[in-house]
């Protein structure tokens, strides 16, 4: 199958900004876009093909028809294993944690939420909430919750360009605000929420769930050292970000021609993060440019990246 163009799903939330639509080019006429959902196959939400013979259709309706094995042997079939995003942080997200997969299928009828981050800029003195700064009980954590403390607890992490994050399901955390990031995760959105500073969304607190979250948090700190290594191929400067059990992450600065590699075990999403191209598969071209995002079937042969540009690749 030919490389999909993907339309971006925006979305608006309170605490998000502008650079989606000053630096990646997003056209919305909301005031702000919170997040762009690059990879989306879910009910709630779903990509536009924007080329070639599918296009006008949505992803599923083109990979989910279950007459190819377009998303690879590692797909074990149910819902799409992946959700990525690009996320403009204006203002501090909420302090959060998300279920594994057992309790999330016991609980909420779905898979859990592992996630990873990549900082793509962020303003001087930026900071991520990353866990407990030390072991606490689940009492303390409840209480600090209830008695507006839990600040005090939390593990806050200096960010700049480039920094990578690893986030698996049960770690509090929080993007800070001046952030901007691709996020490639779980095809869950569930999210309990302990810490809201106190805002009101048309004039009313968002709500909170504080039990559930108290359920799932590991309550000692957890500690990550990204060990990403590095690659020459082709043209390209490939860093190897992470391999977990739900994706695997890299980046690619091309500068010249780069054959990606796609296996029959997974469909790759390249996300544009820098720069420009062109794109080939099966016999079909396409241009693509910074913000752009685009989905090759498991098994696609003889894919190029021919330009000057940095990628999001992910995979299963």
């Amino acid at each position: 199958m030919y490389p999909l163009l993907l339309k971006p799903v925006y979305k608006r939330i309170i605490w998000g900004g502008t650079r989606l639509k000053t630096d990646f080019g997003f056209e919305s006429d909301a005031e702000n876009i919170a997040e762009g959902w690059m990879l989306t196959c879910r009910e709630d939400a779903v990509n536009e093909v924007l080329n070639g013979e599918h296009k006008g259709k949505t992803l599923d309706e083109v990979v989910m028809c279950g007459k190819d094995d377009l998303l690879g042997t590692l797909y074990t079939g149910g819902e799409f294993p992946l959700l990525i995003k690009l996320i403009d942080a204006k203002y501090d997200l909420s302090v959060q944690v998300h279920p594994d997969d057992d309790y999330a299928k016991k609980n909420e009828n779905s898979k859990g939420k592992t996630e990873a981050w990549l900082i793509l800029d962020c303003e001087k003195d930026a900071r991520l909430i990353y866990g407990f700064n030390k072991e606490i009980t689940r009492d303390e954590f409840k209480h600090s919750i209830y008695d507006n403390t839990l600040l005090k607890y939390v593990d806050t992490i200096n960010v700049k360009k480039g920094d990578f994050f690893f986030i698996p399901a049960g770690t509090l955390h929080a993007i800070g605000g001046g952030i901007l990031l691709a996020e490639v995760q779980q095809s869950c959105n569930t999210t309990y929420r302990v810490y809201d500073y106190n805002r009101l969304e048309n004039g009313k607190s968002r709500p909170l769930h504080i039990d559930k979250a108290i359920d799932v948090t590991n309550t000692k700190p957890y500690k990550f050292k990204a060990n990403i290594t590095y690659q020459k191929i082709d043209d390209a400067i490939v860093s190897n970000l992470c391999e977990c059990e739900w994706f695997k992450i890299k980046t690619a600065s091309i500068d010249g021609k780069f054959n990606l590699d796609v296996s029959e075990k997974s469909f790759v999403s390249v996300i544009v993060l820098e720069g420009s191209a062109v794109i080939s598969s099966d016999g079909v071209n396409a241009n693509i440019k910074k913000g752009d995002s685009v989905f090759i079937a498991a098994g696609s042969k003889d894919v190029f990246i021919t330009g000057h540009l940095s990628v999001l690749i992910s995979t299963l």
